[in-house]
This record gives C-alpha cells, sequence and structure tokens, in this order.
C-alpha cells in the first residue's frame, strides 16, 4: 500500500483528492494550514493524518514528508485578484512553499511529487484549445507562480531525478468550494448570490468562456497522475475539453436555484484572461484521462449541495 502527502487536503480540491486516496485503500497525510481549508471537509476520515502547519514554515516540510511514498501537492493561495492584490503574501505560499517542498520531498526520496498547477499560466493567447507546447504567457503574480512551480518541477527531475509531474487545472468547481470568500470560484459565487435573493456581479461582458471542470473528474486526473507510466517531467492539462460563456453558467445555475434575478455587469478584473479551453489529448494519452460529468450535471450537483448546507446550518 502506497502512503501519500496531500498538502492543501482539507480545502475544496484537496479534499476530494482525500477522499478518491481514502476510497482506493491508501494511506493519507494532510498538510494544511487551515487559512482556506476546513478541518470538517476531511473529518470523516478518522485515519487521515492532519498536520496544521503552514507549509512555507522552516521544518514542516520535511516533517510532512517523512515516511510517506508519494505526495500531491495542492497548498496554495488559488486566486488571481488575490496575487494581484497581496503578491509578495501569495508568492511566500506558492513559491518558497514549494521549493521547500521540493527540496524535502529530494532528500526523503519521494517516489513521485505531482503539482497542482493552472491553466492561468497561458495567459490570453488567443488560440484555442490550449495544448502544453503553447509559450506561456502569464497576466498574474499568481499565473507566474504557478509557471515558477512547474519550471521548479522539470528542474528537479532533471538535476536531482526527483520524479515530478504538473497537472493545468481548468476552472474546478464542485461541493465544498466556499462562496463565502471574494477569491471564490464564479460557481459558487453566483450560487450564493441566486439562492440568497442577491444580484451577482458578472465581471466584463459575460461573453468570456472558461472550460468547467468538476471536481471529481479532476480527483481522478490527480490519482492518476500518481501512477502513470513515462510521465516525469511532463505538464498535463485537466479540463473538460469544451467552455461555456459566464453568461451562459449564470443562466443555468438560475434556472437551477429557481432565481428569475438579473445579473449586473461590472469591471473586467486585472489579471483574468478572455477564453479558456483545454486541449485534453496529452492527458487521455498518457494518463488515461477520460473526463465523464457534464457541466450541467456538475452544476446539478453542486447547487444541490449547497443548498443541503445552507438547510443543514439554518436547521442546527
Amino acid at each position: 500500500m502506497n502512503s501519500y502527502l496531500v498538502t492543501g487536503g482539507a480545502g475544496f480540491i484537496g479534499s476530494h483528492v482525500v477522499d478518491a486516496l481514502v476510497a482506493r485503500g491508501d494511506s493519507v497525510r494532510v498538510v494544511d494550514d487551515l487559512s482556506t481549508g476546513k478541518r470538517e471537509n476531511i473529518a470523516r476520515h478518522t485515519n487521515v493524518e492532519l498536520i496544521e502547519e503552514d507549509l512555507s514554515n522552516p521544518g514542516v516540510a520535511m516533517r510532512a514528508v517523512t515516511g510517506v511514498s508519494h505526495v500531491i501537492h495542492i497548498a496554495a493561495i488559488p486566486s488571481v485578484p488575490r496575487s494581484v492584490e497581496q503578491p509578495v503574501k501569495t508568492h511566500r505560499a506558492n513559491v518558497e512553499g514549494t521549493l521547500l517542498l521540493l527540496l524535502a520531498a529530494r532528500d526523503a526520496k519521494i517516489k513521485r511529487l505531482v503539482f497542482a498547477s493552472s491553466s492561468s499560466v497561458y495567459g490570453d493567447a488567443p488560440a484555442l484549445p490550449k495544448h502544453e507546447e503553447m509559450s506561456p504567457n502569464p497576466l498574474s503574480p499568481y499565473a507566474l507562480q504557478k509557471l515558477i512551480g512547474e519550471e521548479y518541477m522539470r528542474l528537479f527531475y532533471r538535476l536531482y531525478g526527483l520524479d515530478t509531474v504538473a497537472l493545468r487545472f481548468f476552472n474546478v468547481f464542485g461541493p465544498r468550494q466556499d462562496p463565502s470568500s471574494n477569491y471564490s470560484g464564479v460557481i459558487s459565487i453566483f450560487t450564493a448570490a441566486l439562492s440568497e435573493g442577491r444580484v451577482p456581479i458578472i465581471h466584463g461582458d459575460g461573453q468570456q468562456t472558461r472550460d468547467f471542470t468538476y471536481v471529481s473528474d479532476v480527483a481522478d486526473g490527480v490519482l492518476a497522475a500518481t501512477c502513470a507510466q513515462n510521465v516525469a517531467g511532463k505538464v498535463f492539462n485537466l479540463g473538460r475539453g469544451d467552455r461555456m460563456s459566464l453568461t451562459r453558467l449564470f443562466e443555468v445555475l438560475r434556472e437551477l436555484v429557481g432565481s428569475k434575478i438579473e445579473p449586473r455587469y461590472g469591471e473586467l478584473r486585472k489579471g483574468d484572461v478572455r477564453d479558456s479551453q483545454a486541449d485534453i489529448s496529452r492527458a487521455r494519452q498518457f494518463l488515461g484521462f477520460n473526463p465523464s460529468i457534464t457541466v450541467e450535471e456538475g452544476l446539478r450537483r453542486t447547487v444541490q449541495w449547497y443548498l443541503a448546507s445552507i438547510k443543514r446550518s439554518t436547521s442546527s
């Protein structure tokens, strides 16, 4: 049985990865400072060890990797707007924390480190879909920080022989995405506003598009990357391979919630890209990645989860 460290494992995506690992029968340790993650996201897994620490602090990474065979590095401050407002703080979390983890993984002779990168590294290149051989063009500190992480992955593989894989996530959504944060994903923000009778804000004209990918499909791709052959030092897109406009997304969510509210359109946010769509042919070939949840089905599940969580909180 393999043993896994999941950094950021109490967060939105990380907790779904933990679910999938536990279901597979693997031993799991989580390191998470709970700044955005929640203890309740993994509380039902009584055999999962939680180290409540900041990965950027000295000694935490080495303690976290001790005794595990694989590392899945998801911990980050995953927000373009926040990185624009707080570039130093996000650099510390997204770059310095990654470097410390790589050094610890190298010294502990970890079998493989899987790194959660982002589609934001592509920037606003007009060509669609985005494929891994395209030249990166980061438009925000967050995108640049993820690109630096990718380069560190390649470098540690070439210099030290540490087996690393980088995965570029495309607009992941699903249950446990926190709508209370100003930096949360647009789906959770829209869902919360509609269910509470508030007017959501669409930044820009609403015709910008995203490759929305349901979180369980992403978790499957992450697990595949931990054991696939001939992938060391490579980078892969994890998306659905299609796209939807923000206005259409709003319309679907409004119907699911049962609202008639009209959105308000605001200024485009700094660092946001116009269109995003993944070419997932490389992930299909090497990882056997085959996303199975449509956007509409994923949205239905997400809204159902959110409305149920509201009901639980009001009845308790």
